[in-house]
């Protein structure tokens, strides 16, 4: 079993290396080995769209953990307090959905870096009012040591803010939500649209000029994840158990449908499966 360094997927990206990893749905026992031997950096567990409760995500958690995998959760809105919640749980990362200005990116470092400070001394600290100690910061580096701050960008306003909100010390990473992305744009699921395109290139070139870790979605096939890492994107986030057995089950299905004369039917769409 690989041992588990809570800061070797931030020490990763320092190096500028590329971090691989897949969105999780089950919470079936054996699943963290069989992830874990697909050679993968981390874990994605998203209780924004997931129904995954606050025990079943604390199992998920520390068993990705003890396989060496690192696991981040995307809360289901920018709350502080589920934030800090949720790496009591085990995670590592943290990614808010739909920030879209500063204070909710500030609110996010608080409760990641800074925890457990809260109130008005915490927001002291990160308004700039105030320093913490030199024995307080010294505790509070080593409480959440490698500890991951990771902002959903998703809308036009926050694109167009972008560079203010990745100035804010402490942030990590952007994760670029490309569902909700096109959406906002009024171009819903159209990943290949020219102002789609041209919309994630900025995303990716201010995340990198601003030294950030950068990720994209995607449960289609690996040539878009290929693509992506050719334009800038180290954080690979590729698929989910839940859209990889449908697209496997279904291309399998087919396969025997066909043999034993039968007329396979094409049905579903995998744009759906994006989250």
């Amino acid at each position: 079993m690989t041992s588990f360094r809570r800061d070797e997927f931030k020490q990763k990206l320092l190096a500028g290396q590329n971090v691989y990893g897949t969105c999780i749905t089950s919470n079936a026992p054996r699943w963290p080995k069989l992830v874990a031997d697909s050679n993968l950096d981390f874990v994605f567990l998203d209780t924004e769209h997931i129904a995954i409760d606050r025990a079943d995500l604390s199992r998920m958690c520390l068993a990705y953990q003890s396989h060496g995998l690192t696991p981040i959760v995307r809360i289901p809105q920018p709350n502080p307090y589920r934030a800090s919640q949720v790496i009591d749980d085990g995670a590592i990362g943290v990614i808010a959905p739909y920030l879209e200005n500063i204070d909710q990116i500030k609110e996010l470092v608080g409760a990641t870096k800074y925890r457990p400070l809260k109130g008005e001394k915490l927001e002291a600290i990160l308004h700039g009012k105030t320093k913490p100690s030199s024995e307080l910061k010294t505790y509070l580096d080593q409480y959440n040591h490698g500890n991951l701050c990771i902002a959903n960008i998703e809308s036009i306003p926050a694109v167009e803010r972008l560079d203010e909100l990745l100035s804010i010390d402490g942030l990590d990473a952007v994760f670029i939500g490309p569902h909700d992305l096109s959406i906002n744009m009024g171009i819903p699921e159209q990943y290949d649209h020219p102002d789609f395109i041209a919309m994630v290139k900025t995303i990716i070139q201010k995340a990198r000029k601003h030294t950030l870790g950068v990720g994209i979605h995607f449960s289609l096939e690996p040539k878009r994840q290929i693509f992506w890492i050719k334009e800038g994107v180290n954080i690979v986030i590729h698929s989910s158990d839940m859209a990889l057995f449908s697209q496997r089950l279904r291309e399998d299905i087919i396969k025997i449908k066909s043999a034993s004369g039968d007329t396979p039917s094409i049905s579903g769409s995998e744009n759906s499966i994006i989250i």
